[in-house]
């Protein structure tokens, strides 16, 4: 078997694998699929930090661990049923380079008002 991919599908396989991981480690929405395999350490009296306490837990909060999990789910069902799997891939390809779009603007936009306030300091 002869694996043949455009380059606008692998990079739309990046893109949805990069969504997918950020939803399934950072995302509020799954918090709830994340939680049961979690437990809070006390760091200080004033701090605390969610920590696995399985490796389902880990994971789930490891970024590089869900990953691969991501790449590999996605890759697989692209290859299995690719009719229906390019519609979930489109999707989150979509989101994800919305993602890196609206981080890499949301850093400026913040960076450009803290040099705005010190420009106004210094005067």
């Amino acid at each position: 078997m002869e694996l043949e991919i455009t380059w606008m599908t692998f990079v739309m396989l990046i893109l949805a694998s990069y969504r997918l991981t950020h939803l399934i480690v950072f995302d509020k929405i799954t918090e709830f699929i994340r939680k049961p395999f979690l437990t809070t350490k006390t760091i200080s009296p004033t701090e605390t930090k969610e920590v696995p306490k399985s490796k389902i837990g880990y994971l789930l909060t490891c970024y590089w661990c869900a990953g691969i999990w991501s790449a590999i789910f996605l890759g697989l069902i692209y290859l299995w049923i690719p009719d229906i799997a390019q519609y979930l891939i489109f999707i989150l390809a979509i989101a994800g380079g919305q993602a890196i779009l609206e981080s890499f603007v949301g850093v400026n936009i913040k960076r450009t008002a803290l040099y705005e306030e010190e420009a106004k300091e210094l005067k």
